[in-house]
């Protein structure tokens, strides 16, 4: 591989870094191929990217990140695959499903999401509870909504009764 081809490769995972906002790097070394094309197949199906590049390409592409990103610079060992997706916890539920019984791959190097970074596999059952950006806002929301409807179930309630007082009281005048 070229200088030239290299600067493509690293400009290509900077901009997937950006577009997506959210990757893992996960070790999938030692895994038959037969079990790679799962992986893929599966990354897929759930609107996970996969890449897989070079440690010191990833390093490069990485550096272009605003902020300080080199907690993750240990984890580049290895064998290493990119996953990139829109939603935060979504790597790390597809990495989850796959280690089913007693696989210990893919293992899970590190993640960056939205600039927080987490290094090592003990990380995984942390993120996998993540909420994403877009259930956050329904909660939210749902919060905010709470007490107007209380309020509202209130006054139909509490109008119903006035009605019902006055009625009575004409009744009885």
């Amino acid at each position: 591989m070229n200088r030239e081809e290299k600067q493509e490769v690293v400009l290509a995972l900077q901009e997937k870094m950006q577009e997506y906002g959210n990757f893992y790097i996960a070790d999938t070394s030692g895994l038959s191929v037969e079990k790679v094309n799962n992986i893929r197949r599966k990354c897929f199906e759930s609107g996970i990217e996969m890449k897989v590049a070079k440690n010191t390409l990833i390093k490069i592409a990485i550096d272009g990140l605003e902020g300080d990103s080199s907690e993750i610079y240990p984890a580049l060992k290895g064998q290493s695959a990119l996953l990139f997706s829109k939603v935060g916890n979504g790597p790390a539920k597809l990495i989850k499903s796959l280690r089913k019984g007693k696989e210990e791959k893919p293992a899970l190097k590190a993640a960056y999401i939205d600039s927080a970074i987490f290094v090592g596999d003990n990380h995984l059952d942390s993120l996998v509870s993540l909420k994403s950006r877009e259930e956050l806002i329904g909660e939210i929301i749902g919060l905010l909504q709470s007490p107007a409807k209380n309020v509202v179930s209130a006054l139909q309630s509490g109008g119903g009764k006035i009605a019902g007082i006055v009625k009575t009281l004409q009744e009885r005048g």
